[in-house]
């Protein structure tokens, strides 16, 4: 990394994040998770930047080995934050090596009602699937206290899980393919659909298409009969964010392959979920 190196991944994400939604809701996404965060100042730099300079964030420097993190970027004018707190996770049988990043939960005012996100990153596939599933159990564990002492609550999992919908730790977490299917305390999981049935992904791998970046809502979302209501969800793909020779051909175009610098944006595209109010 340089100076410039910084200055153009700044400029290529802050372009990526003012552009998301855009074409269906004029003001933008109310909120945004974003993971692999290295500190405050880079979250500072970003939101400076001409495209986003309307968001703030919320942010705990967490325990993590390689120093990266979750963080919440919000519209004021569009979501109030009421509190938030950074969970720690614990290590599956004992192996710190791959330790999850800690659970960001951020609760607060969207449309005039009370809404709950939990941001995450889950083990990569460095790690077991096991480890996931941990990580799964850990959330699901929150998820249900929320939900306990809320009965009613809007709640959004979201996140890189590094596992596709249809894996064990999704099962784990209670994530279902289609709403019919869900219990009281489920999450309803859009991209299970998107991967499974449309071939639509986020990060392509070994010529495979992958979906971990997830956004989960649970029942009262789904089924609400008056404030915000889940709609629909995308996969924000776009021209410039897809490489266009070379060896990543057909992949997210990302910042570096493997030591060369090639200026991209990500190796996995964002994902977007829409409400609306009933």
């Amino acid at each position: 990394w340089t100076g410039q190196r910084y200055e153009a991944k700044l400029k290529n994400m802050a372009r990526v994040l003012g552009e998301l939604s855009r074409d269906r809701v004029p003001d933008g996404p109310a909120v945004i998770g974003v993971a692999e965060v290295e500190n405050d100042r880079v979250l500072h730099d970003l939101v400076s930047q001409a495209p986003i300079s309307k968001y703030k964030f919320v942010h705990y420097e967490g325990p993590d080995k390689r120093g990266i993190d979750c963080a919440l970027l919000y519209d004021p004018a569009q979501f109030k934050v009421l509190r938030s707190k950074l969970v720690l996770s614990t290590p599956y049988q004992g192996d710190t090596t791959h330790l999850t990043r800690g659970f960001l939960i951020v609760d607060g005012l969207l449309g005039g009602e009370r809404v709950c996100f939990i941001v995450n990153h889950w083990p990569s596939r460095g790690a077991e699937s096991p480890v996931r599933v941990h990580a799964a159990e850990q959330v699901k564990a929150l998820k249900d206290s929320l939900m306990r002492e809320t009965r009613k609550l809007k709640l959004i999992v979201m996140g890189d899980l590094n596992d596709d919908p249809m894996d064990e730790s999704l099962k784990a977490l209670g994530a279902r393919k289609f709403p019919e299917q869900m219990k009281k305390r489920d999450l309803y999981d859009p991209w299970w659909v998107t991967l499974e049935d449309k071939g639509v992904g986020t990060l392509l791998y070994r010529g495979k298409w992958n979906l971990f970046d997830q956004i989960l809502v649970s029942k009262p979302l789904l089924k609400a009969k008056k404030g915000l209501a889940y709609d629909h969800n995308e996969v924000f793909i776009r021209e410039y964010l897809i490489q266009q020779e070379g060896n990543y051909k057909g992949s997210p175009f990302r910042t570096f392959g493997g030591r060369t610098w090639l200026n991209g944006y990500s190796d996995h595209l964002p994902t977007i979920i829409y409400l609306k109010e009933k």
